[in-house]
């Protein structure tokens, strides 16, 4: 695991040059170590990920540009620019792009555990079909819920 670093991570760049390709977004980790993980994300119109558990992570999403509309605990909601999303550990959330608009936001997670490695997994997969990147995601401490009925 990385050591907390005085500096600057600077725009428009990752740590390492890192930028993965999540689900259809795009993921630029900016800081690491064991106590917290935080990602530049872009969501392009119409991407989303879909609901799903942290069992041990707190999560943050800062919006910095558009709207996203979420589903936390079973109970719809929407963020815009400036908004402050908080998710705490165990708690059931799906963020989606319904817009024509790209969405960008600043992540991160408190304690960093497994996602970082999850996201290097999922980047590095030929295909990121849905029940391969949820076996894995499990696996890193994710859990996917099972789409609603009739979905």
């Amino acid at each position: 695991m990385h050591e907390l670093t005085a500096g600057i991570t600077k725009a428009n760049t990752g740590l390492d040059g890192i930028s993965w390709n999540i689900l259809g977004q795009t993921y630029v980790p900016k800081s690491l170590n064991e106590q917290s993980f935080s990602w530049h994300a872009t969501f392009p119109p119409g991407t989303f990920v879909p609901p799903h558990i942290h069992p041990t992570q707190d999560e943050f999403i800062y919006m910095l540009d558009g709207r996203l509309d979420l589903v936390l605990d079973g109970k719809e909601f929407v963020a815009t620019t400036g908004d402050l999303v908080r998710l705490p550990m165990n708690q059931p959330h799906g963020i989606f792009n319904k817009t024509d608009q790209t969405v960008k936001c600043f992540f991160w997670v408190t304690p960093t555990r497994r996602l970082y490695d999850l996201f290097w997994a999922i980047h590095s997969m030929k295909e990121q079909n849905p029940p391969d990147v949820v076996a894995l995601s499990a696996k890193h401490e994710v859990m996917f819920l099972p789409p609603p009925p009739g979905a």
